[in-house]
């Protein structure tokens, strides 16, 4: 890799974003200096994992033996991502890989005992799992019997019954891990990336050369944030790294998402990736077979990139209809059945919803009511719901419902979002036990409080520090874009945009000069949202009340012009 290093002294950095780090517990120079560090070699031990010399060693010796080697990895965007490192990676070892995923609908989430005899048939020696098999134990007694070493790398947590009897495991939340290894917040496409390193190493100490894998940690930045995983300082500095290079990537796959004149701005966000280029991957998957995300990063020349992308455009308008469709369906059956003393969760269901899309409405549900959400559907299996769990506030939506596991046929996932399945008959007894679980915890911890960071005045909000909060990037879980209120701004005039959007104009009140725009989007209809038109009259009726908002600051970048925008979250009157 090459390892850079990027300092900031307080000096140079907007007041108001030295108070942030200072409440984010990063005090004084140093701790300033260790947040924004992007100094690689000042980064916890990539090498710290059990297992990783062993599979490295054995994937080298099927190198060297000309065995067949092949990479299965999850439909998500973590999973995607790390096998096009892989893919990368083994190509830089001028070494070709079969590359396996399964299908939503299909196979299901995880590889199975049927994916190793497929493996089997191909030929295939040696199988690299990437962000999943730590629970696959069917799939790796079988792949022993058929004399397939499996190499599993994971990130998700062991099941309770413990490892599967697999060649090795590489994954940081193995339950004989260091358990306060910060490596523990690593993707499943940073445990890929590992095995790479560490492949790397051992063939440098042969004295064989291998090209540099800074290139490939544009996949870990990507994995990283679509996966939502923690941003400990390692997990940052990968991300950052990769995100450096991503608008002008030497991958076409990665060009294509990016237009001429971001290529020539250099500069990529996080919301890029969590917001555009994650739901684009994810959209195949979720409507059909992943394969055509897969080909998109990894494709080697242009032409392939564009067709590749104009697939996955077209998924991901189709997917946002039917997300729309059913969130919708969703929202009112939640309503409808919304009670003063039952505000503990979200729980819906349809035989008709879409499987693939069920993930993203129980997220759209928290965002909503801020309470957990789970969201069932019919299953391919007869008598059985599929359902995708979202968790709220600081609740660990895993451990709960762990503790209902009797009521599923299958179960996993981590803290903040879970899959289940379980029979149509049990659904009610399982939703009175969810709930009648979660309202044994306090309110707090179990759900999304409108929270802000920080309270700031009208003339502080400015172009410093909106470009000086950029430094913060990447944005994510543990490190989440700052919310500041601020009391000081009127409404001057709003417009709706395709009726669900608004935009905000808005002027300090003590200097006339001093015009800000902001904007909200699906807010109209919003759950408790106050409409614009009942706020403008407001200011207009009462001068001497004051809008109280609530927002996030950005720098809206349009045809090679700059502006500060407020991305505000919501308005109260006070």
């Amino acid at each position: 890799m090459q390892p850079q290093t990027t300092s900031h002294s307080q000096v140079d950095l907007h007041p108001i974003l030295v108070a942030l780090l200072d409440r984010r517990g990063y005090k004084g120079q140093s701790g300033v200096g260790e947040f924004l560090s992007w100094d690689l070699k000042k980064m916890a031990d990539l090498a710290a994992l059990k297992d990783l010399n062993k599979s490295a060693n054995r994937i080298i010796q099927a190198i060297e033996r000309g065995e067949k080697i092949g990479v299965y990895g999850d439909y998500d965007v973590d999973g995607t991502s790390a096998c096009a490192l892989l893919y990368f990676f083994f190509k830089m070892l001028k070494v070709s890989v079969d590359l396996i995923q399964p299908s939503r609908f299909v196979e299901g989430y995880g590889i199975h005992p049927s994916n190793i005899e497929a493996a089997a048939k191909k030929d295939i020696k040696v199988l690299i799992t990437v962000d999943c098999g730590i629970t696959a134990h069917d799939a790796a007694r079988r792949a022993r019997e058929m004399n397939l070493d499996l190499i599993i790398t994971d990130h998700h947590k062991e099941a309770k019954e413990g490892l599967p009897e697999a060649f090795a495991i590489i994954n940081p939340n193995r339950t004989d891990e260091n358990p306060n290894s910060i490596l523990k917040s690593l993707a499943g496409v940073s445990v890929a990336f590992c095995l790479a390193l560490e492949i790397k190493k051992i063939l440098e100490g042969q004295n064989r050369s291998v090209a540099s894998l800074y290139p490939l940690l544009q996949f870990v930045a990507l994995g990283t944030i679509c996966d939502l995983a923690h941003m400990t300082p390692t997990n940052l500095k990968l991300a950052r790294h990769g995100l450096k290079q991503m608008a002008d990537s030497c991958y076409s796959g990665f060009r294509s998402f990016f237009t001429p004149e971001e290529r020539a701005a250099g500069k990529v966000l996080s919301e890029k990736c969590g917001f555009y280029i994650g739901p684009m991957i994810n959209s195949k998957g979720r409507l059909e077979h992943p394969e055509k995300a897969l080909e998109l990063l990894i494709a080697e020349d242009s032409d392939r990139a564009f067709l590749c992308y104009n697939q996955l455009d077209i998924s991901n308008r189709e997917r946002k209809m039917i997300q729309a469709s059913v969130f919708e369906l969703a929202r009112e059956q939640i309503v409808r059945d919304l009670t003063d003393d039952d505000p503990v969760a979200s729980v819906a269901y349809s035989p008709d919803w879409h499987e693939g899309v069920i993930g993203i409405v129980a997220s759209k549900l928290v965002d909503t009511f801020k309470v957990p959400a789970i969201v069932f559907t019919k299953s391919n299996e007869e008598g059985l719901l599929k359902g995708s769990a979202r968790s709220a506030g600081e609740l660990n939506i895993f451990e709960i419902l762990q503790k209902l596991s009797h009521f599923f046929v299958r179960f996993g996932g981590h803290k903040a979002a879970a899959g289940v399945s379980l029979k149509l008959e049990n659904l009610s007894a399982f939703t009175l036990e969810f709930k009648k679980m979660l309202r044994t915890l306090p309110s707090m911890l179990r759900t999304d409080n409108d929270t802000f960071d920080l309270e700031i005045k009208a003339h502080e909000i400015g172009p410093k520090l909106a470009r000086d909060l950029e430094m913060l990037e990447p944005f994510g879980n543990g490190n989440e874009r700052p919310t500041f209120r601020v009391r000081d701004l009127q409404l001057e005039s709003y417009e709706l945009m395709r009726d669900v959007h608004v935009r905000w104009n808005l002027v300090s009140k003590s200097d006339p000069n001093h015009r800000l725009k902001g904007v909200s989007f699906n807010y109209i209809g919003k759950w408790q949202a106050i409409h614009p038109e009942e706020i403008f009259k407001t200011c207009v009726t009462r001068p001497h009340s004051t809008p109280v908002i609530d927002f996030e600051l950005g720098i809206n970048r349009w045809k090679g012009k700059e502006f500060v925008q407020l991305q505000i979250k919501k308005i109260q009157m006070s």
